[in-house]
């Protein structure tokens, strides 16, 4: 007879432990398969390019052509919303905002370097009346010439202007989609002029910034990488230049105790920029806002400042092209974007024919108090099916007989939370972008 003593349940043990084991990995593997599944369907669900269209927000046509979509109304109310707290945003840190044509002449971008070191992504020339006409790639050289459009003095330093504007890029087909990488880019774009001793100060006061958005917005950086000259004729030519710069970037982000990759070969032709990463449900990474510094175009364009003192440019994009960043901002929220951005912040639901006049009324109302607002009549459904039709309208407003006799509306969250009835001006209020204290 076998013992049943220790060594026997030991053995018992030790022959279990296989089947054990094996019951352990199917179970993490099923897990880990639940989670992926799971995580690949909240990619395609999320995917901007299937929301956009699906929410009305942008589309596509073939004879406008590939990397060119349009804002539909609901886009273009979002992009509006984000534009105007961007602009507001810069006016409060001392920015003054100016407009440029989109193209200029061959000649400003050979004085800029863009021809010599970018020009395989630029639209081929143009000829007009004798001289050559380019779609610009970027913004800098003109501002550089706004700079240079008046006599300043060191007074006039940080000098700081923005600017919403066009640029456009002469992208390969094969690498077009959706917002994400198109050919015509309205860039978030700004530049400060300042003496080089307070460009350290400028850069620092940007990533400020930049992050203020990125709070506003609800996007998170995955990293920060500080993006370096590489090695062939794409970069200026001017190690000095460039380790000078390289020193303040690195020295502002040490100082604000910033984790960062250093990469060489993702500077710009001209210097070193501090790159924001962000990701995408399926972890690809873009460059969404960065800041740079360059004494390269100053000198080219031979800005001075009282003195023949040489200034040094900052470049700083708070939230980069208006096409990407709402790609992100569809695909992070999945179309329940924030009160103050969503395409229509609030809809009345009146609960018959009875009460239309009354909820037109708080339309009205809603409407002259600056928000989006819209009625959603009975006809379009029952109340349970309006108000699932509209589960992404972060206010819903239901009118009653009783919220009809007293003039109001019955507040419903899109989370399903019953919050009464609320004035308009409280509901506007909270329909506006915050800004915090000194921003």
């Amino acid at each position: 007879m076998l013992s049943s003593g220790p060594c026997s349940a030991l053995s018992s043990r030790r022959r279990r432990t296989p089947s054990r084991r094996a019951d352990s990995c199917s179970r993490a593997n099923a897990r880990e398969s639940r989670s992926f599944a799971l995580s690949t369907r909240r990619t395609i669900m999320n995917d901007h390019r299937r929301l956009g269209r699906e929410l009305g927000l942008f589309d596509t046509d073939p004879l406008i052509g590939p990397g060119l979509p349009f804002w539909l109304p609901a886009g273009a109310a979002v992009r509006k919303a984000v534009e105007d707290y961007v602009y507001e945003l810069e006016r409060r840190n001392g920015y003054q905002h100016v407009n440029s044509p989109v193209l200029g002449k061959r000649e400003l971008y050979e004085r800029s370097g863009h021809w010599a070191h970018y020009a395989e992504d630029m639209f081929p020339p143009m000829r007009v009346g004798g001289e050559e006409f380019v779609l610009r790639p970027s913004l800098c050289p003109h501002h550089a010439l706004v700079y240079r459009s008046r006599p300043r003095t060191h007074r006039d330093l940080p000098l700081r202007i923005a600017e919403l504007g066009g640029m456009y890029r002469s992208e390969l087909s094969g690498v077009l989609g959706g917002l994400t990488r198109v050919r015509a880019i309205q860039l978030n774009d700004g530049h400060v002029f300042c003496r080089p001793e307070q460009a350290a100060g400028e850069v620092s006061a940007a990533l400020d910034l930049i992050e203020a958005a990125h709070a506003q917005l609800g996007i998170e950086a995955a990293r920060y990488r500080l993006s370096l000259r590489g090695e062939g004729a794409k970069f200026v030519d001017d190690p000095q230049m460039w380790d000078r710069s390289e020193s303040i970037l690195r020295e502002v982000l040490d100082q604000r105790g910033r984790a960062y990759d250093e990469e060489r070969g993702e500077g710009a032709f001209y210097g070193p920029k501090i790159d924001i990463q962000i990701a995408d449900p399926a972890g690809r990474e873009s460059t969404l806002s960065t800041v740079q510094v360059d004494s390269f175009q100053p000198e080219r364009f031979d800005l001075e400042y009282a003195g023949g003192d040489r200034p040094v440019m900052v470049h700083r994009s708070v939230v980069g092209g208006l096409e990407r960043l709402v790609a992100h901002l569809i695909e992070v929220h999945g179309g329940a974007f924030p009160a103050w951005m969503a395409p229509v912040q609030a809809v009345v639901l009146p609960l018959s024919d009875a009460e239309l006049p009354a909820a037109g009324d708080v339309v009205r109302r809603c409407v002259a108090a600056g928000m989006r607002a819209e009625l959603v009549e009975p006809g379009r459904g029952t109340l349970g099916a309006r108000i699932r039709a509209n589960r992404l309208v972060p206010f819903q407003l239901v009118v009653g007989p009783r919220e009809a006799a007293g003039g109001g509306a019955a507040v419903r969250l899109r989370d399903g939370c019953q919050a009464g009835v609320v004035p308009v001006a409280e509901l506007a209020a909270m329909c506006a972008p915050r800004f915090q204290p000194g921003q």
